[in-house]
C-alpha cells in the first residue's frame, strides 16, 4: 500500500524566532515544511536538517517576498521539492521604531515592500496555486489594538495585512480555503528585544494580565491549530494572541 504524501506548508521568514518555532510545530503535526528565508541561509538549512534528521521532510528556498519574481519562483522550488502546497503561513517581518516625523523614506519602503507588499506578492500566487481544502495564516501584530508612539509604520504596514486577511478569506469562496491572521502580542524574540533595555522588556511582561511576555510557542500552536482540521470553521478572522494585553 502506498504511503500518502504529507501536507505541505510554506513558512515565510522561517528560519528563526517566531516563523523557526512554526517550522517546528507544523513539522511535528506531519508537515513537510518549506522554510523560506532572505538572508539567514545558515538558520534556515539548519533548521531543515534538524526537521530532516528526526523523519520529517523539510527544504530550505531563499525568496525575497517583497519582489513578485522571488515568490513565483519560491512557489515552483518548493512544489519541485515537496509537492504542491496546502498551507501558507506569511511571518516574513520587518520592524523600524521611529515617530513619523522623523521616519525616513527608505524605512517606509522597507517596511511596506516586506511587511505588506511580500503578503500581497505570496496571496496573489496562492490564489491561484495553493491546494483546494488549504490554509493561509497571516502575521499581524497586537500593537495595531495599542497604538504606541514610534510603532506607527509597523501598525500601518500590518493594518493592511488584516484587510487583506479578511477580503481574501472571500475572494476564496469556493474552494474551501481557510484565510485567518494570528496577531501576537510582545513575544520574547531577538526581534522584540533589539533596541530594548531590560527595564523596557519586563515592563512589556507585565502589560498583560498574565504577567509574561509570550513564547513562539504560544504562536505556533495558534498557527497549529488554524492549520489543523480543527480549524477548519474559523475564517477571515484576526485572533490576537497576547496574553489579554488587548
Amino acid at each position: 500500500m502506498n504511503t500518502p504524501s504529507p501536507r505541505v506548508a510554506l513558512i515565510t521568514g522561517g528560519s528563526r524566532g517566531i516563523g523557526a518555532a512554526i517550522v517546528r510545530r507544523l513539522a511535528a503535526d506531519g508537515f513537510a515544511v518549506a522554510i523560506n528565508y532572505a538572508s539567514s541561509a545558515a538558520d534556515a538549512e539548519a533548521l531543515a536538517a534538524e526537521i530532516r534528521q528526526a523523519g520529517g521532510r523539510a527544504t530550505a528556498v531563499r525568496a525575497d517576498v517583497s519582489k513578485a519574481a522571488d515568490v513565483r519562483a519560491m512557489f515552483d522550488q518548493v512544489e519541485a521539492d515537496l509537492g504542491r502546497i496546502d498551507v501558507l503561513v506569511n511571518n516574513a517581518g520587518v520592524l523600524t521604531l521611529q515617530t513619523l516625523a522623523d521616519t525616513t523614506d527608505e524605512q517606509y519602503d522597507q517596511t511596506f515592500d516586506i511587511n505588506t507588499r511580500g503578503t500581497f506578492n505570496t496571496l496573489r500566487v496562492a490564489g491561484t496555486r495553493l491546494a483546494d481544502g488549504g490554509r493561509i495564516v497571516n502575521i499581524s501584530s497586537t500593537t495595531l489594538a495599542l497604538n504606541m508612539p514610534t510603532y506607527g509604520l509597523y501598525i500601518a504596514s500590518k493594518a493592511a495585512v488584516e484587510s487583506f486577511t479578511r477580503v481574501f478569506a472571500k475572494e476564496l469562496r469556493g474552494r474551501h480555503i481557510t484565510v485567518n491572521a494570528v496577531a501576537p502580542g510582545p513575544v520574547a524574540t531577538d526581534l522584540f528585544r533589539k533596541g530594548k533595555s531590560p527595564e523596557l522588556i519586563e515592563h512589556f511582561a507585565k502589560m498583560p494580565p498574565l504577567e509574561r511576555l509570550g513564547q513562539p510557542e504560544d504562536i505556533s500552536g495558534v498557527v497549529s491549530f488554524l492549520a489543523s482540521q480543527d480549524g477548519g470553521w474559523i475564517n477571515g478572522q484576526v485572533l490576537r494572541a497576547n496574553g489579554g494585553i488587548a
